[in-house]
């Protein structure tokens, strides 16, 4: 399960509206709920290593490594073609995050395209020991999305069907959707996107997001409540 965008909307407003203290508006409370999943979910990242750091523990289901990899596994995509390819030069998918393994399909198997220095590119192709080959490829990152194969050409070609990679997905933008009836909006299923966040992170991202709309409405008491609450969920994963 997922964390309904609906679920979050309420009880942002209740804590929100409580004794009169203000009103989110659904434009507000989609770009802070964005924002809010990107923090949460970019911090799994920073945890991990910290966590890599500490002694494992050996309980099946409170190792905080394997709750952050459980967690970060709902953005995990494999085998996926890239977005386009032109001669050597190919376009990674638009949502990736973190790109994993890059592989060329030679028809009969799957080769591993190792990742190599822009620096250093050049000089391996002068070296016949380190030449990249049909049966040993390699690759640049350049410009973000794109990647530089070596070599320049391949039988079957570099194309859409024969290269494509593991990565991390960014989270999908998601969307509180609703109607106006009444001058008042009322939540419409139809338009709205849940976010893929494990259903644990739901309290979270409730208080992520009254810390921001808490500076939009001018009331630091909510941001203070709500940020002690997010600390203290952390301090005790941390344990």
């Amino acid at each position: 399960m997922a964390v309904t965008i609906d679920t979050v909307y309420q009880r942002v407003q209740a804590l929100a509206n409580k004794e009169q203290r203000g009103y989110i508006t659904p434009q507000e409370f989609n770009l802070f709920a964005n924002q809010a999943q990107m923090d949460i979910f970019e911090q799994y990242f920073y945890d991990i290593n910290q966590f890599k750091r500490i002694p494992r523990n050996s309980s099946e289901y409170s190792d905080m490594v394997d709750i952050l990899e459980e967690k970060i596994s709902y953005f995990e995509k494999y085998n996926t073609d890239m977005s386009t390819v032109s001669g050597s030069t190919m376009t990674l998918p638009t949502d990736v995050y973190r790109l994993g393994t890059v592989f060329y399909n030679d028809g009969t198997k799957s080769i591993e395209v190792e990742k190599v220095d822009a620096r250093q590119v050049e000089m391996m192709q002068q070296v016949t020991l380190y030449k990249s080959t049909q049966t040993r490829p390699t690759y640049v990152r350049r410009s973000g999305e794109k990647l530089q194969f070596y070599p320049s050409s391949a039988s079957p070609a570099f194309s859409t069907s024969t290269v494509n990679c593991n990565y991390i997905a960014k989270p999908a933008k998601i969307i509180w959707g609703y109607a106006v009836i009444n001058e008042q909006a009322l939540y419409n299923s139809t338009t709205s996107v849940n976010s893929r966040l494990h259903e644990s992170e739901e309290t979270t991202m409730v208080m992520k997001i009254l810390e921001l709309a808490g500076i939009t409405i001018k009331q630091p008491d909510i941001v203070q409540a709500a940020g002690q609450e997010d600390l203290q969920k952390t301090q005790l994963e941390k344990q």
